[in-house]
């Protein structure tokens, strides 16, 4: 992920969660204005801010650096919920998506 969109990520996924700038800041023990520094492009965070910023929004680097998905946290509960499936119902799930796409 460039650097150009690093900081629309954050600002996405923190607008997300309906939260503040401010009190995202605040909350991952940073000043007032660290999360606006980073979504203005002024900043970019360390390694370990980027691991407390991911453990505030309740998503993985990985699925931070996953631009395809808006709802990477409502993803991992879906992806984690369709493992306990048995194969009959998953296939069934599966149809019903195939059906949702194609009626885009």
């Amino acid at each position: 992920m460039y650097e150009e969109e690093f900081p629309i990520r954050l600002a996405k996924l923190r607008a997300k969660k309906g939260v503040s700038a401010r009190d995202m800041s605040l909350s991952i023990g940073q000043n007032a204005g660290y999360i606006n520094n980073i979504e203005t492009g002024k900043a970019l965070p360390s390694m370990s801010g980027f691991f407390f910023i991911c453990e505030y929004l309740g998503i993985t680097p990985q699925e931070f650096f996953d631009t395809t998905s808006e709802q990477p946290e409502e993803l991992r509960v879906l992806i984690r919920n369709l493992k306990k499936l048995e194969a009959k119902q998953f296939k069934n799930i599966s149809e019903i998506v195939e059906g949702l796409i194609r009626m885009k």
